[in-house]
């Protein structure tokens, strides 16, 4: 057997193993995320908050999300980017483990916002690396599988919270979910070895692709980015106030509401995201303008079941809302792929730093409590229906914007 055989199956294990300690610490990720729409309202009757305040907690979390996002990419692009990823983890771990000094509302907002902070440098940095163990051609499948941790760890997130919380109270859940971030973090450091940066692109690294201001006029980038950031509107607000839909529309427990949604959540999810999957990485292989067009038309197939869970009839909320989620969740691996794509190693934590600032400032930092706003001035029915206008103009953005798709080889 060749050496460069031997360097070759070990580099390939590297980056196996590299990817599936990623993915479980994405899942644990946004199993933390999820556990508070899981135990919202068990948190709206101690501290005695209306929507808009319950809102805002998500909106803190992202606030700080985002704008520690632009850091943490500049560091991305400078310094190695393991140790980061690890110290990222420890920092929202430790921060979901203070929950048990929670008090006080002003308290829980500012731990979800130090929470924001360690899950901004993962979110930056995880991406950034996996694309430098496997090649663009690669990369919808290879963060297919990444992504997958969104549907999965927001069940998880949401029937850890909604049974945990009913039976044990809702600090609870925010325990389970600390400890297993810790222990895969330091897995991690001891066993994965970081590539060299770049080491996987074969397209050309272009001023457009390799600078930073070639990236402020990256049609590509930009398109994928506000595209994403109308589906992340949508999407936000949905995941933030579906259990509490179901509470107070179909009648349902707290344990029920999360248990339904977290089962419509990691069924529709998974589905959506292993077709999208699977899809996108046949499809582009004779189109380069696949994963554009196949997201766009994800978000504009998911509103009219939409439209069915938030107005119509009680006996269509379920079935419509299995057939919206596998539709939002079609672009999960190849949106991402293509925002990765966009750009050459040089920019791309700072491409996906400033992906990051924009999908949420636009996106899930403001929806949540937009929409509790619009519930408490009118009802719930309607600050939900509000999220079709994001998700038609994510497929126009989407749609349109698939021409500027970089061409592979």
């Amino acid at each position: 057997m060749s050496g460069e055989t031997i360097s070759h199956r070990h580099t390939a294990r590297t980056a196996g193993l590299a990817l599936f300690l990623l993915t479980c610490l994405n899942l644990f990720n946004f199993i933390d995320r999820y556990v508070l729409p899981g135990v919202q309202t068990l948190v709206q009757k101690e501290f005695a908050v209306n929507d808009a305040k319950i809102g805002l907690l998500t909106t803190a979390f992202f606030f700080t999300y985002m704008i520690a996002a632009p850091l943490t990419g500049w560091l991305g692009d400078r310094l190695p980017r393991k140790p980061l990823i690890v110290i990222g983890a420890l920092l929202w771990s430790a921060a979901t483990l203070y929950t048990a000094k929670v008090h006080s509302y002003e308290t829980l907002l500012i731990r979800h916002a130090i929470v924001g902070i360690g899950e901004a440098t993962f979110s930056v940095f995880a991406p950034a690396l996996l694309a430098d163990y496997y090649p663009e051609q690669q990369r919808n499948r290879v963060l297919s599988i990444f992504y997958l941790t969104i549907p999965v760890g927001g069940a998880l997130g949401y029937l850890t919270g909604g049974i945990l919380g009913e039976h044990y109270g809702w600090r609870m859940p925010f325990f389970v979910a600390a400890l297993p971030g810790v222990l895969i973090a330091i897995a991690f450091w001891f066993f994965v070895r970081e590539p060299e940066r770049g080491s996987a692109d074969s397209l050309a690294p272009t001023l457009n692709r390799a600078t930073f201001t070639g990236l402020l006029r990256n049609p590509a980038f930009w398109t994928a980015t506000l595209g994403l950031a109308m589906w992340t509107f949508a999407v936000g607000g949905i995941s933030t106030f579906l259990p509490t839909f179901f509470v107070r529309f179909a009648a349902m427990s707290v344990a029920k509401a999360g248990t339904l949604a977290g089962a419509i959540t990691v069924v529709c999810g998974l589905a959506g995201t292993i077709a999208g999957g699977w899809i996108g990485q046949r499809w582009q292989r004779t189109n380069p303008r696949a994963l554009y067009l196949l997201s766009g038309w994800g978000s504009l197939l998911a509103i009219p079941a939409g439209a069915l869970v938030f107005f119509g009839p009680a006996s269509m909320m379920l079935p419509a809302a299995f057939v919206a989620e596998f539709f939002l969740f079609l672009n999960t691996g190849p949106l991402n792929a293509s925002i990765v794509n966009s750009v050459a190693a040089p920019v791309r934590a700072t491409a996906i730093s400033l992906n990051l600032l924009t999908i949420h400032a636009l996106g899930d930092a403001i929806s949540p409590h937009l929409i509790g706003r619009i519930s408490d001035a009118s009802n719930l029915r309607v600050g939900l229906g509000a999220t079709l206008i994001p998700l038609t103009l994510s497929g126009i953005i989407l749609l349109t914007g698939a021409r500027f798709a970089p061409q592979q080889d």
